[in-house]
C-alpha cells in the first residue's frame, strides 16, 4: 500500500466534503436541525457529508469497515482496515454560523492509525499525516511546540455539553491552567484543537466525553509532529476511554501529572 498516494486521496475526499459543508453553512436556516441527545445536535449535512465520505473511501479501499459518527457504515466494520470518520466536527459552530468546523478522517490497519487527515473548513487548512512521514499543513511539515515550561504553554480545551458527571472536579483543573498558563482556549472542534498542537499554535490539549471519530486523527498527526498522546491517568486508553491528554514532549508529563492529581484524586 503507498501511503503516500493513499492520503493524498483522502485529503481530496476531505476537501470535497469540506466545500459541501461550508457552501450549506449559508443556507442554515433552511436546514433540518435534530438533537441526538442533550445539547448533542445533528444536521442533515452531517449526514450527507458521512454518505459522500463513506463512499468515496469505500472505492478507495473496498475491503475497509468504517466507524462513523452518524452511523453510516455502523455495521461494517472490517476485519483488518477500518476508517474513522467525523463528517463534520463543531456541529454546534455550525448551526451557529461560526468556524472552526472540520472534516476528520482517520485509517486504522489492525487497530493501528496509518493515516490521518484533518480539514478546517474555515481557513482552507489541510493536516494531514501518514506512517513514518511526518505530517503537514497545506503541503509544509509541521512540529509541535518546543515550550518546556507549562507556565509558558497556549492551552486548548473542550467544555462538557451533555456529562456533567465529572464537571466538578475538570472545573479546578480549568482554574489551574487559568491559574499557571498563558490562557485556555475553547473552539469548539476537538478535531481542529488537536491539528493546532500538531502544527505549534497551541502547546496542549485536554477534554472527557470525546469519542474516536473526535480524536483519532487529530491524534495521529501530532505523534508524527513529535508530539505524544494519553489519557488522564497517562495510559493509552485515549481513543475509547472518553478522556485525552495531548501535548509536545516537553511538558507532557508534568501536564499529565497535573490533570490526573485534580480528575482521579482519593
Amino acid at each position: 500500500m503507498d501511503l503516500k498516494q493513499l492520503t493524498e486521496q483522502v485529503i481530496e475526499i476531505a476537501r470535497q466534503a469540506g466545500q459541501y459543508i461550508k457552501s450549506q453553512q449559508k443556507s442554515i436556516h433552511q436546514i433540518k436541525i435534530q438533537a441526538k441527545g442533550v445539547h448533542n445536535y445533528v444536521t442533515e449535512v452531517d449526514k450527507n457529508s458521512e454518505v459522500f465520505i463513506v463512499r468515496e473511501l469505500k472505492r478507495l479501499l473496498p475491503e475497509s469497515g468504517f466507524i462513523a459518527e452518524e452511523g453510516t457504515a455502523s455495521a461494517q466494520k472490517g476485519e483488518e482496515f477500518n476508517w474513522i470518520i467525523d463528517p463534520l466536527d463543531g456541529t454546534t459552530n455550525f448551526i451557529h454560523g461560526l468556524m472552526p468546523v472540520a472534516v476528520s478522517i482517520a485509517l486504522q490497519q489492525n487497530e493501528q492509525t496509518i493515516l490521518g487527515v484533518v480539514y478546517e473548513i474555515g481557513s482552507d487548512e489541510m493536516f494531514y499525516a501518514y506512517e513514518g512521514g511526518g505530517a503537514f499543513l497545506n503541503g509544509d511539515k509541521i512540529q509541535v511546540t518546543k515550550t518546556a515550561n507549562l507556565d509558558d504553554t497556549l492551552l486548548a480545551t473542550g467544555f462538557p455539553f451533555y456529562d456533567y458527571s465529572r464537571l466538578d472536579r475538570y472545573m479546578e483543573v480549568l482554574k489551574h491552567f487559568m491559574k499557571v498558563s498563558h490562557g485556555l482556549r475553547r473552539l469548539g472542534s476537538a478535531a481542529t484543537d488537536l491539528a493546532y498542537v500538531a502544527c505549534g499554535r497551541f502547546d496542549g490539549f485536554f477534554e472527557y466525553s470525546l469519542s474516536p471519530w473526535d480524536v483519532a486523527a487529530g491524534a495521529f498527526i501530532i505523534e508524527q509532529a513529535g508530539g505524544k498522546i494519553a489519557d488522564f491517568q497517562g495510559g493509552q486508553n485515549w481513543l475509547y476511554g472518553r478522556e485525552i491528554i495531548a501535548s509536545n514532549p516537553y511538558i507532557f508529563d508534568d501536564f499529565v501529572k497535573t490533570i490526573r492529581s485534580f480528575m482521579y484524586q482519593t
